[in-house]
């Protein structure tokens, strides 16, 4: 009978032992299988900045300020690309667990050109931090890895077909607003344009309250003696909402040589908070790749120098809205009007 008792106390033993050891593994395993899954930040207002670091060297921090983010401390970012990356930061999901035979690769290409993502709140607690790799074989997705995981994953943001390692990968003005003007009619005091090249066209428009005066840019051009149009004159300032470049041109070689040149319009406006911002234009024609001649007289961009100290790409489709003459401002000389 005592046989009986010790050999079920030694059971009973051994049965809590593994019961324990079963427990903690199915914990771990379970912990394990959870944290280092997720990648998506849950509430996009917590965050307040991200740290990019490419393994090039390149790094790229963005703040928020109000309702709008910073790049480097220096220059606005663009609100497209900022909405296209934290669309990432918070929808990324798990796609699939990479098969063991896979890793090596996938360790192997994070390690060399593996994107070092950082992501602060507002109390500058580091609330995430991860690696952005390649993509997967049907380039639907992108492999992750958490800080201090040592399992890689392929997530994606769901509903999305494509990798989203684009979205991590920009530099220096890649990040930016390209914004040239953007003005609201209630906050232009003054605009003048001077066309070097058609002197008769150019002109400098004031506001004063409801009114409008329209005179010629150069002294020598006689005005015209009619008022200016109301309509017409609100009409062009509604034109300098918005007006967005294709891209920044910081490093062209050819720059000097270009501003050297007679430009095609300057434009320059005038806030009715005293701040002023200038654009000069330089026609960018079509060349013939085979001959090196321009093989149209058609205009399709511009490079476009700003008062801010960049060198940018601009369309004409775009811009061609706030480049009016002297006389479109005149009832009876002007062009109409849309409604």
């Amino acid at each position: 009978m005592k046989k009986n008792y010790l050999l079920l106390a030694i059971f009973l033993v051994l049965g809590a032992g593994t019961a324990w050891y079963l427990i903690g593994s199915s914990k771990d395993e379970k912990t394990t299988l959870g944290w280092d899954r997720k990648f998506k930040v849950e509430n996009q207002e917590e965050i307040q900045k991200i740290f990019i670091a490419k393994r090039n060297g390149v790094t790229t921090t963005l703040e928020r300020e109000g309702d709008r983010w910073r790049v480097n401390k220096d220059n606005y970012a663009n609100p497209y690309v900022m909405e296209s990356l934290l669309e990432a930061i918070c929808h990324v999901e798990l796609k699939f667990v990479p098969p063991k035979n896979s890793l090596p690769k996938i360790v192997g290409d994070l390690a060399s050109t593996g994107i070092k993502v950082e992501i602060f709140n507002k109390k500058g607690d580091k609330i995430k931090a991860y690696y952005v790799g390649g993509v997967t074989s049907d380039t639907r997705g992108t492999y992750f890895i958490l800080e201090n995981a040592e399992q890689p994953m392929a997530v994606e943001i769901p509903m999305m077909e494509g990798q989203i390692r684009t979205r991590y990968e920009l530099e220096g003005d890649e990040w930016r607003d390209k914004t040239v003007f953007s003005y609201k009619p209630e906050e232009i005091a003054a605009v003048s344009i001077e066309y070097p090249k058609q002197r008769s066209k150019s002109f400098k428009l004031k506001k004063d309250g409801s009114d409008y005066t329209v005179v010629p840019f150069y002294d020598n051009v006689p005005p015209v003696k009619e008022p200016a149009s109301k309509d017409r004159a609100a009409y062009f300032l509604e034109g300098f909402d918005r007006l967005i470049a294709e891209n920044y041109i910081n490093h062209y070689s050819k720059q000097d040589s270009i501003r050297s040149l007679v430009p095609f319009a300057v434009v320059t406006v005038e806030t009715t908070a005293g701040q002023e911002k200038k654009a000069t234009f330089y026609e960018s024609y079509k060349i013939n790749s085979t001959t090196g001649t321009r093989s149209s007289d058609f205009i399709e961009r511009y490079y476009t120098d700003v008062s801010t100290g960049d060198f940018m790409l601009t369309q004409h489709h775009v811009f061609s809205k706030i480049f009016w003459p002297y006389e479109g401002f005149f009832e009876a000389k002007g062009v109409k009007v849309k409604d």
